[in-house]
């Protein structure tokens, strides 16, 4: 047969070459990612199967081949295989997106090893320990088979076998022996028996080996783990399966088991992460729980399973009622798939409530994490808003930690009936802003709301434990105040007239109780957009028009103060409407705002201050 020799993806060349080259802490772990490629082979054949019978096979298992003499270690399935086409894009290139972040991280980790399993690159992990990698496979129901072969130096070789078996063999000509570079002995059956126990013991197919009779020998118990009693289970054993099932080489920070007796009947063992995935808010991003129906495997990631801001939760759900023949059509409609749904919200929340009211630290990591696609929720009013606000946290202006909703209730002013709050783009932003002057001064805490989701959600949550959501940047202030003198008011009504009129672009201009040490700030209606809400809807192509705001000025500072007095002695001076245009410009700035002509703002402040010299 002809061999075409083609070259890797250049992401791929490069990955291969720090595979090679770089020094890995624990290089067993290419064993356990074969094993687990075979073993989503044979869950896939299995699934196959149950719909077409011609795809069906008995005796689904994994099979260990040392050979001390050629030094090589074969990891054979007769899963469900791979066509030419197949082999060529899933080990010739890194089909998936964050290749770039991929390599960087794997360059800067100081332990690239751990990185193995995150980013799901197993396959290269072979040529941490191979000096040639050998592939044949036949997709389950083909005429032919494909042999893919490399050295891991840029290029590889495909060539069809006629004689290939189904399913895949994986040949890894193994380099010498050496401890101290952490290269074990993979020909040694106790080595490669220590390496499935560690971390291939809870595959559902058993994995065997030639055992030294003669015969044959099961490396692995295959008892699935959620089934076993809590009292047989190690905690290692625990985290270990979440290290397969997610792709990640870290611990889990919580593990959670579910047991539903009765009219229907499910298991489940969930899992929440210590860290974001890297694709957590990407839309084809690698969700859900595993589904399993009476020990057989249905769906990788069932979405169906738990409500999209609980998507990093990872698991695996196996129910005792449901058809294995289950599509994700019949998933939506099933009532016992929605009950599933809501219980398992339900115990996940709770699981979140206990970190967040029993350690603190992991709370704080969790949050960290995976607090902004919590949030998400907040944004369906079919979901539990409650809970979510139950174990929300907040920077807040009353220190650097953030705060849960109940305490900032529990800290409420004699009086206050609202929870305060305002959206930007960073803490340093809206701590910052001059809308916040007159709460600080007063003594009241307000709640500094800045990832994207924060704009979103407030607008649709009207309350808490009977307090109103305030946005302090929205609407008249209601705090406590001095009331502004009739004669007052009479004082200013001619130049806030004049400014109404000068400037275009606010809808309206009135004296604030609101600042105290600066001139004059921008607030939305109350029932207005914000302004990074705008930039939000236009972002994702919403032709938003932009909303006039209201420019609020304060009374008692020295720069409007003397405005008022220009305007009544020389109302027909050009230069004071360089001054309102400049008052506008800085309290736009001053809530992190875009100037429409910046060239000509700073051309009226350098002639300003040109003259004060």
């Amino acid at each position: 047969m002809t061999t075409e020799t083609l070259e890797f993806q250049a992401e791929a060349r490069q990955l291969l070459q720090l595979m090679v080259h770089s020094i890995y802490s624990n290089k067993d772990v290419f064993l356990r990612e074969l094993i687990s490629n075979a073993s989503d082979a044979l869950d896939k054949r299995r699934l196959a199967g149950l719909t077409e019978e011609r795809l069906r096979a008995d005796d689904l298992h994994i099979a260990l081949a040392l050979d001390p003499d050629a030094r090589t270690l074969t990891v054979r399935d007769n899963g469900i295989g791979m066509t030419r086409d197949e082999v060529v894009g899933l080990i010739g290139t890194i089909a998936r997106s964050g290749t770039a972040e991929t390599l960087r991280r794997l360059r800067e980790s100081k332990e690239p090893a751990e990185l193995i399993g995150q980013f799901g690159v197993g396959f290269y992990s072979t040529f941490m320990v191979a000096d040639r990698v050998t592939l044949v496979t036949r997709k389950a129901g083909e005429p032919t088979g494909i042999r893919w072969e490399s050295a891991g130096e840029g290029t590889y070789t495909v060539e069809t076998v006629e004689d290939a078996p189904e399913g895949t063999s994986v040949t890894v000509h193994l380099r010498p022996e050496d401890d101290e570079d952490g290269l074990h002995d993979y020909t040694d059956l106790a080595t490669v028996r220590r390496i499935v126990k560690r971390y291939s013991d809870f595959i559902a197919f058993p994995i065997r080996a030639a055992a030294p009779d003669g015969g044959e020998q099961t490396l692995n118990s295959m008892k699935a783990l959620w089934a076993r009693p809590r009292s047989e289970v190690a905690d290692e054993e625990y985290r270990e399966f979440y290290r397969h099932i997610a792709h990640d080489w870290t611990d889990p920070l919580e593990t959670i088991r579910m047991r539903a007796e009765g009219t229907f009947e499910y298991e489940a063992l969930l899992f929440v992460p210590a860290r974001r995935p890297h694709d957590l808010f990407q839309r084809d991003g690698r969700h859900g729980v595993q589904l399993y129906v009476k020990r057989v495997f249905i769906m990788e990631d069932s979405r169906e399973l738990l409500p999209d801001h609980l998507r990093f939760v990872k698991g695996v759900v196996d129910a005792a009622d449901l058809s294995l023949n289950i599509s994700r059509e019949i998933l939506q409609q099933d009532r016992h798939i929605q009950l599933i749904r809501r219980r398992l919200a339900k115990k996940v929340m709770a699981t979140i409530k206990e970190m967040m009211t029993g350690d603190a630290d992991k709370y704080r990591t969790f949050w960290r994490e995976f607090g902004p696609a919590v949030k998400e929720g907040l944004l369906d009013p079919a979901e539990d808003r409650k809970a979510i606000l139950d174990v929300a946290s907040f920077a807040s202006t009353a220190g650097e930690e953030p705060v849960g909703l109940a305490d900032y209730v529990a800290r409420m002013k004699d009086g206050q009936d609202k929870i305060y709050y305002m959206t930007g783009e960073s803490r340093a932003q809206v701590e910052n802003s001059p809308h916040l002057e007159a709460f600080r001064a007063k003594g009241y805490e307000v709640l500094l709301l800045t990832d994207p989701v924060d704009e979103i959600w407030v607008e649709g949550v009207p309350e808490y434990e009977g307090r109103e959501f305030s946005s302090v940047a929205r609407g008249a202030v209601d705090l406590p105040a001095e009331e502004v003198s009739e004669e007052r008011a009479g004082a200013y009504a001619p130049l806030l007239g004049w400014l109404g009129e000068t400037l275009a672009e606010v809808k309206d201009v009135r004296l604030t109780s609101r600042l105290t040490n600066s001139p004059a700030c921008l607030v939305s209606d109350a029932d207005g957009l914000t302004p990074t809400l705008e930039k939000m809807y236009r972002a994702m192509g919403q032709d938003v028009p932009a909303a006039r705001r209201i420019l609020e000025l304060n009374p008692d500072h020295p720069l409007v103060a003397a405005l008022r007095t220009a305007h009544e002695e020389r109302a027909d001076d050009p230069a004071l409407t360089e001054t309102a245009e400049l008052l506008y410009g800085t309290a736009l700035l001053a809530e992190g705002g875009d100037l429409a002509d910046p060239a000509r703002f700073a051309k009226l402040l350098a002639d300003r201050l040109a003259r004060t010299v």
